[in-house]
């Protein structure tokens, strides 16, 4: 195999309270985020109603009072207005709880766009209506998905190892969903289907690495420490791994960011999503995983 790096003796362990402290700082500015941003930038597909998106020619963020206004004339009940993605890109996202056959709602927006803020050419970049019933279905049936997902691992993982491995393995991915729900809430990008189906392809790259690494310290333990520290251990079957780690991280990596940069609107959150996804499942496999497992050893030896 392709060795990137050969006999390094890096003390990753060593690192665990610097990587605790980072993980924490981020998560806690995504916690404030999502009370900035009074909640995720939820897709149609959970809230229900009609969501339509638009590109102005000119900046308009000056204007979204006026904007809020001339579509909550129209009747269909408080709008949420908001701006998504760059600032730059003057790209907007209206989204009404009213659903109607056709393209009613929407024409009736861009219409009065059109009529009363004309001196800011756009144009509709997509359309989308859900019932509010199935909405609420889908975000519930989002949210068990996930859970179950993660309660499987635990389990499968439980039983491949034991259960401290298994605990090691299963905090790292609620970590990993945590972190991209931090960047996704900070850019004010929509969690929508699409993102949870990348939440799910992150758990499960993440595993995947994890297993890795834990299947060669359990190698490393099979005749017992032999002098060694647990830490020591543990350290060194990171090292072992890592180039098998770091190849396979920069090779999904170039991936998901060409989709990224070269995709269509539609994929390119999930290719983000993706793209986060590897660089903190890769981390969290590394820093947050083992020192995890070695701390629970710490308290209750998992090899004596």
């Amino acid at each position: 195999m392709l060795q990137v790096f050969k006999n390094t003796k890096f003390d990753f362990i060593r690192c665990q309270k610097i990587a605790y402290s980072a993980s924490i700082l981020v998560i806690l500015i995504g916690v404030v985020s999502v009370i900035m941003h009074r909640g995720f930038n939820l897709s149609v597909d959970f809230i229900g109603g009609t969501t339509m998106q638009m590109k102005f020619e000119k900046p308009f963020h000056d204007d979204l009072g006026k904007i809020r206004d001339i579509i909550s004339e129209l009747g269909f009940g408080s709008p949420e207005v908001k701006t998504i993605g760059q600032v730059v890109n003057n790209e907007l996202q209206v989204t009404v709880g009213k659903q109607a056959e056709g393209d009613i709602v929407s024409k009736s927006i861009k219409n009065a766009l059109t009529e009363k803020y004309p001196e800011n050419s756009f144009e509709v970049r997509r359309v989308e209506t859900v019932g509010p019933k199935i909405g609420g279905e889908l975000k519930r049936d989002a949210i068990v998905a996930t859970i179950l997902s993660l309660i499987a691992i635990l389990i499968y993982v439980g039983f491949r190892f034991n259960l401290p491995f298994g605990v090691a393995s299963v905090i790292p991915l609620f970590h990993d969903v945590l972190v991209t729900l931090t960047v996704f809430s900070l850019l004010n990008l929509e969690v929508s289907l699409t993102f949870i189906a990348a939440l799910l392809t992150i758990v499960g790259y993440s595993l995947n690495d994890t297993i890795v690494i834990f299947d060669r310290i359990r190698e490393n333990l099979k005749n017992g420490l032999k002098g060694k520290s647990f830490t020591d251990v543990v350290n060194g079957s990171i090292n072992q791994t890592l180039s098998r780690t770091i190849i396979t991280s920069l090779t999904t990596l170039f991936v998901s960011f060409a989709l990224y940069l070269l995709g269509s609107d539609a994929i390119k959150d999930f290719a983000l999503a993706l793209t986060v996804g590897v660089v903190v499942g890769t981390y969290s496999t590394i820093f947050i995983a083992t020192s995890i497992l070695v701390a629970w050893h710490n308290k209750k030896p998992i090899v004596k």
